[in-house]
């Protein structure tokens, strides 16, 4: 009977050694035959056996270039000897150089790094609670009513949550590093559009830094107005007129915001969560502030308390002039933008692929509760419109007099029949301050609104700038790479620090908030519709590379996502959505037609492969045609330098329009003696 064979492997060691040789013991679970090293500990399903074949290193196949002495950092593929040395070193355990980058210098220092809660959680919900939930959100329902106000948060939370899925599937199919927005871009879609949109995002986040800002001015001007006696302005003691004293504040408050974010992470991560504190109690101020009883100049300005009636009023929209659904739709939209802040910082967090879902999506959904909730307050409790005269609200609530004795026009009443030129200053519609009106204390909601303006601004002050560093370091511009260089452990961006100040100073000097919003709402909802194609056009294509983790999205969904990203940019002002299409052609053909050096393994590349193939197959299915024919030649030439006359006899066949193959028959080894034979 012949006897069993034992199982065979596909990859296996010869053994060198003689049979006689004994098993030596290794220390690291492994053993030693003859000269022969066969590594146990983690090869369970070899057994016995044991493959040469090394783990592959992301930089050695990115593109054609790492096979000589262009490669990768000069460095070229390992050899057998090398990879035995590696192993030898392994088992005797001496520390073995980065495979990434052997000549790396290690700078000491402790390097940050942010979990999803300080990092992605934190950020956002700073981000989103900023100068619109204190300055615009009372604005916007008394132009669009309870309806269609709640409808326009509805509207602008469903762009943001579908582009956060679409966010959080990017995040989870591959390593995220620092970029935030443009990293995920650009390896999604290529570098055409990545380089678009990066630089596109970059500015806008520069821009949302002065919007912030501004916001920021504005109220601390209200609140000195307010409870400081005889104020009168800096510069401009006409208190309807305070452009140049935004520009002042907004100045030296940038100026320093910028000193925080160059001092480092730890610091800014320490001013946040002092900052949400005192956001969330000027929330609490507020709220509770709606159930409490006020005094008569108070009620004069247009509150009401809990009232039906009041609800009522603000049932129907009220738009004023020059206004509609989606010009308010413009303004308010830059309020839930801050869903990129945790996507921003993706280089200083501990695991962006985690991190970056759950943050996103939980900011997103307590802030819609709240924005819900506190637009329902508002319409409850207080009018749209109210002269605050003092003796008018006591005259018209006096149900002693009768209406026909009340000399005075009603507080309420601010028709430009009854009023002229004198225009009513109080209401939702007319007051920035309806909710430091509403609070209990008045001294908490400035400070909320403080709070939520300068933790806006920083946070995009810091996202900003990493963007621009990813970007230089791609080196998809010319000369741009200078921008890519960081200082300290941490790489922190200082010079792309200094171009996103000076941006953000140029729209300071401009100090009108809806002007900066109306601009800034194209810009996000263009890269909002990029984030949310890219999905689309990775599953559409079925890359390989496409393996998301995050299993909660849909192709459609996000391909939904970004025609309601189109029309949202053309419904809020289709000049500037023509702007900033122009804008991103231009960018997107000068990378295409520059063709700088970036194989990414995107979903554009997988659609040339599929492109092809299809074209092969309909090629395949066609018949030939007399005026279609093309010669298709194949000429035996061998080496093509050896007989140039030949190659260049079948290209005049060809034209340089048909399909020409030199064939060369190498023969070697054993097909070569048989021949001779």
């Amino acid at each position: 009977m012949p006897a069993k064979k034992g199982k065979t492997a596909r990859f296996q060691v010869d053994q060198v050694g003689d049979k006689e040789d004994e098993d030596v013991p290794d220390a690291n679970s492994g053993t030693i035959k003859g000269d022969t090293v066969h590594i146990t500990q983690n090869g369970k399903s070899l057994r016995h056996y044991l493959t040469r074949e090394v783990l592959p290193t992301e930089n050695y196949y990115r593109n054609l270039t790492s096979l000589g002495r262009h490669s990768f950092r000069g460095k070229l593929r390992p050899t057998m000897e090398q990879l035995r040395e590696e192993e030898v070193k392994m088992l005797s355990g001496s520390p073995a150089k980065d495979s990434e980058n052997p000549c790396q210098k290690v700078e000491s220092g402790n390097i940050v790094k942010l979990g999803w809660i300080n990092g992605v959680y934190m950020p956002c919900l700073l981000n989103i609670w900023g100068v619109m939930l204190f300055l615009r959100l009372t604005w916007v329902m008394g132009q669009c009513g309870i309806v269609q106000g709640l409808l326009v948060m509805t509207l602008c939370n469903v762009v943001t949550t579908i582009t956060a899925i679409s966010m959080s599937a990017i995040t989870t199919n591959g390593q995220i590093k620092g970029g935030g927005v443009y990293y995920m871009i650009s390896r999604a879609l290529g570098p055409e559009f990545g380089g678009a949109i990066g630089l596109m995002f970059t500015l806008a986040n520069s821009i949302a830094v002065s919007m912030y800002i501004v916001g920021f001015a504005e109220s601390l001007l209200d609140c000195l107005q307010e409870f400081v006696p005889g104020w009168s302005g800096i510069v401009d003691h006409d208190l309807n007129f305070r452009l140049n004293d935004v520009r002042i504040i907004g100045s030296a408050t940038l100026v320093l915001i910028l000193i925080l974010g160059i001092v480092g992470m730890k610091w800014v991560t320490r001013v946040q969560k002092l900052l949400l504190l005192l956001l969330i109690c000027s929330q609490i101020d507020f709220f509770v502030g709606s159930f409490l009883p006020k005094t008569a100049d108070i009620y004069a300005k247009g509150f009401t308390g809990w009232s039906l009636e009041t609800a009522k009023d603000n049932l129907a929209p009220k738009y004023s002039d020059g206004q509609s659904f989606f010009s308010v739709f413009a303004v308010f939209f830059p309020a839930v933008t801050g869903i990129v802040a945790g996507a921003n910082m993706s280089g200083d967090l501990k695991n962006p692929s985690s991190a970056i879902p759950k943050g996103t999506l939980g900011a997103i959904a307590s802030t819609y509760v709240t924005y819900i909730l506190y637009g329902l307050v508002v319409s409850f409790v207080y009018v749209p419109s109210s002269s605050g005269n003092i003796p008018e609200y006591l005259m018209w609530t006096n149900t002693s007099i009768p209406e026909e004795m009340k000399t005075l026009p009603s507080y309420l009443d601010c028709s430009e029949d009854t009023r002229g030129e004198d225009r009513c200053q109080y209401g939702t519609l007319n007051d920035q301050q309806t909710m430091a009106v509403i609070s209990y204390t008045g001294y908490l909601i400035y400070g909320g609104c403080f709070a939520a303006t300068l933790s806006s601004a920083i946070c995009s002050l810091v996202g900003a700038p990493r963007v621009l560093q990813a970007l230089a370091r791609d080196k998809l511009y010319p000369k741009i790479e200078f921008f890519g260089a960081g200082v300290g452990v941490n790489d922190d961006p200082v010079r792309s620090f200094i171009v996103v100040f000076f941006i953000s100073l140029a729209c300071i000097l401009v100090g009108d908030l809806n002007i900066i919003s109306s601009l800034l709402s194209n810009f996000f909802v263009a890269v909002y519709a990029m984030v949310n194609f890219s999905v689309f056009h990775a599953s559409i294509t079925k890359s390989p590379g496409w393996r998301p983790s995050f299993k909660f999205y849909s192709p459609w969904i996000s391909l939904f996502g970004m025609f309601l990203c189109l029309f949202s940019m053309f419904a809020m002002d289709w000049i500037t959505a023509l702007i900033t299409f122009v804008i991103t052609a231009v960018l997107y053909l000068y990378i295409y037609y520059r063709k700088p050096e970036a194989n990414w393994g995107s979903s554009a590349q997988a659609q040339v492969f599929v492109n092809a193939l299809k074209g092969v197959q309909s090629l395949t299915d066609t018949p030939d045609h007399v005026k279609n024919y093309r010669p298709k030649v194949l000429v035996m030439t061998g080496n093509p330098a050896d007989r140039p006359l030949l190659v260049d006899f079948a290209n005049l066949i060809t034209k340089k329009l048909s399909l020409l193959i030199c064939g060369h028959v190498v023969m070697v080894g054993i097909l070569r003696e048989s021949l001779a034979i």
